[in-house]
């Protein structure tokens, strides 16, 4: 296993949770395949391996090589080759079903606005539909800074009871009113049946696993700096967002899982608060030998696809109170991301 990536299971595994809550438990896991997906499937694994939890892992991916040879032929895993969107088949008793499946590209959502907005109400639906059959003990649906929408003025950060304006016309929208949706179905669920429901807004989160070519700033960034190229700005730069190391979101996501009474908290890293353009200048910074610039070049009418909010700031004060405290810096994150991909190997396409 990379070392960067053992280092933050380990540190997960470490945190002062109620772990002990999935020991000879089956956990179903959508979206397993993913950034986010992996690393909460990893952090089971360690569980297992370190521990002795006996935890029955239920995989949920749409292609098997989403997941590596060494996962998918684990006894402890059982892989699950499904579209959420469709009823998930029949794998014997669940008991904690975890919710991560869901198109996070903006060049997916530009393209396939049709499949995002479906993962998240359609998937969603399917998979608390299966936990109510199976009175599971937790239901944790991964959602995001993007319900929010635009801030009002004098607005600049969000907590759980804040919200601005999203355009429910503008076909970008469907992911964050995908995810609006969900959450509605989540807590009427809650409210009908009785399901214990946990909901969970990410900030931008990035490390490890994630993609360099899905058409993220964060993504778009690594990239050029991993290919040794200048980075090149097509807006000034100005959005104010926070950015949330993978293992600190991913010890926030099960602190929600695992130790939390309420129903919804934000996951955000407000000490790691910049702009576009500050970003780019620390990415560039970070290895000053590789004597990269950033350039600006800005197209006439801006860019299309990506999300017209410029403010909001996630408040995470509730799940701090939790005990959540995100251990990386943004130069500390991004350095450890970039050590991940240059060891990986990732293919230079």
């Amino acid at each position: 296993m990379n070392n960067i990536l053992e280092e933050d299971l380990n540190a997960i595994i470490a945190e002062n949770l109620a772990w002990e809550k999935l020991k000879n438990k089956s956990v179903m896991l959508t979206g397993a395949g993913g950034m986010i997906g992996s690393y909460l499937l990893y952090v089971l694994l360690v569980l297992n391996d370190k521990m002795h939890y006996n935890i029955k892992v239920n995989a949920v991916v749409r292609a098997e090589n989403k997941l590596p040879n060494e996962i998918r032929n684990r006894s402890d895993v059982n892989v699950i080759i499904a579209d959420v969107t469709e009823k998930l088949p029949e794998t014997g008793k669940i008991d904690y079903v975890i919710h991560a499946a869901s198109p996070a590209s903006p060049l997916i959502m530009k393209d396939h606005p049709v499949e995002t907005i479906a993962a998240n109400t359609v998937g969603t639906f399917q998979t608390l539909q299966l936990a109510k059959a199976h009175h599971a003990q937790g239901y944790l649906f991964i959602s995001s800074r993007e319900i929010y929408g635009q801030p009002e003025e004098g607005c600049e950060c969000f907590d759980e009871a804040t919200y601005g304006f999203v355009d429910p016309l503008n076909p970008r929208s469907c992911y964050s009113e995908g995810k609006k949706a969900a959450e509605t179905m989540c807590v009427s669920f809650r409210e009908e049946y009785g399901l214990n429901v946990k909901i969970a807004r990410l900030a931008h989160t990035y490390g490890p696993g994630m993609s360099i070519y899905d058409g993220r700033v964060q993504a778009d960034f690594l990239k050029n700096i991993y290919h040794r190229e200048d980075i090149v700005l097509k807006s000034e730069g100005n959005a104010i967002r926070t950015y949330t190391y993978i293992a600190d979101a991913v010890a926030g996501l099960y602190r929600i899982l695992l130790n939390s009474d309420d129903v919804v908290y934000n996951i955000g890293n407000e000490n790691a608060k910049v702009s576009i353009r500050e970003l780019a200048e620390i990415l560039v910074g970070l290895y000053p030998e590789k004597g990269l610039k950033l350039i600006f070049d800005i197209p006439e009418g801006g860019t299309k696809g990506t999300a017209p909010y410029t403010l909001g700031i996630l408040d995470s004060s509730k799940i701090r109170r939790l005990g959540w405290n995100p251990q990386y810096s943004i130069k500390e994150g991004f350095k450890r991301t970039l050590e991940y991909l240059e060891q990986e190997h990732v293919e230079k396409i």
